[in-house]
């Protein structure tokens, strides 16, 4: 199931211009500024405004198309929304507010899925409370429930941790993880966060007053020279979804295979077949010219050069490829001048630490 958007709407003071496509399973990431026409995209695709002019498609389903006249209307779209805000109903209990969402759904969640549901999004022990009694965190979950009970065909999340401190963020993202790899539903995710957009999304449409200024993979993009001026952050040094291979336990390490290789980290504990996403920041990453030997550092991939720009004064910012995995090594230009790099080079990159979202 994909979302294929293309449409055109005049605020007044703001213009609306944008298309793109959400494809099956993913998570596309609508990233800018505030102002920048986000939740209008998203508000148009759940059908809560009617662009002037354009056509949005859910899978083969056709709910606005401008010149043959068709609008169908937001109840009727198949569309789970999770608001900035909760939007719980205060005098319902978590399980009412949750089976408010299934009782209107177009095909209602067997009692097995909807057990899933629960058990995904950890809500078992909170189904008796009501909002007022909630955490944040708590209430984000609830509103994601809520809105996976309505068995949609596409999910729609308008900053769901804009409100939260940074530690319901954390207790709240492992949740929006696991519903991206476990729930194989499109999603829209609205954001002007870079780190939640690094965790989480496969693709990212860059929005700038209402226009598509860049869209691409998220790996790519979070690793390219030009994401401090997309993103307002500098470049990651890499980032890639990579699976549990194996766990040595008498060793203390687990062993991740990606399309680049492998990497070897500290153990923990999950097990064999679990997916997760890598990152890596640019100043953990060193470069040497020749394999190094005899060298404590447990990961060091064969890497050719695919660029070096100048991060500022005193440091370099050099493009890496591995196997086709994007990366980015920031080190002094110094270094640079001294290794000889250049474009086309092949090398060697050693990852002194990585961060792992599961």
């Amino acid at each position: 199931m994909s979302v294929a958007v293309s449409l055109k709407h005049d605020f007044g003071s703001f213009a609306l211009d944008v298309a793109f496509e959400a494809r099956d399973a993913c998570v596309t990431a609508l990233f800018g500024p505030s102002g920048a026409g986000k939740t209008s995209v998203i508000n148009a695709i759940a059908g809560l405004i009617r662009p002037d002019f354009g056509r949005i498609a859910i899978g083969d389903r056709v709910v606005f198309d401008s010149r043959a006249h068709i609008f169908v209307p937001p109840r009727r779209r198949r569309v789970g929304y999770v608001f900035q805000d909760a939007r719980l109903f205060p005098h319902l209990t978590v399980a009412e507010n949750l089976l408010f969402g299934w009782r209107r759904a177009a095909k209602r969640a067997s009692p097995q899925a909807m057990g899933e549901v629960w058990a995904m999004l950890g809500l078992d022990h909170i189904k008796t409370r009501y909002p007022a009694a909630l955490s944040g965190g708590e209430k984000s979950r609830v509103a994601l429930g809520r809105a996976l009970l309505a068995s949609p065909e596409i999910l729609l999340l308008d900053e769901p941790l804009a409100a939260l401190d940074t530690a319901r963020r954390n207790e709240i993202l492992p949740y929006l993880e696991r519903l991206r790899d476990e729930a194989k539903l499109p999603m829209v995710y609205v954001s002007h966060a870079f780190d939640e957009v690094a965790r989480l999304a496969h693709e990212i449409v860059v929005l700038r007053n209402g226009r598509v200024v860049r869209q691409g993979s998220v790996f790519d993009m979070a690793t390219a020279e030009e994401a401090r001026g997309l993103f307002g952050a500098a470049p990651l040094g890499a980032l890639f979804d990579a699976v549990v291979e194996t766990r040595r336990d008498g060793e203390g390490l687990c062993i991740l295979s990606f399309a680049g290789g492998r990497l070897r980290i500290s153990n923990f504990a999950h097990e064999a077949g679990t997916k997760v996403r890598v990152r890596v920041r640019a100043e953990d990453i060193m470069l040497a010219a020749e394999e190094p030997r005899a060298l404590s550092a447990n990961n060091i991939l064969a890497v050719t050069v695919t660029g070096i720009h100048d991060a500022d004064d005193a440091n370099a910012d050099i493009q890496i490829s591995c196997n086709g995995v994007h990366m980015m090594a920031r080190i002094t230009r110094a270094s640079t001048q001294r290794l000889g790099l250049g474009s086309g080079q092949d090398i060697f990159a050693i990852i002194k630490s990585v961060t792992i979202d599961l």
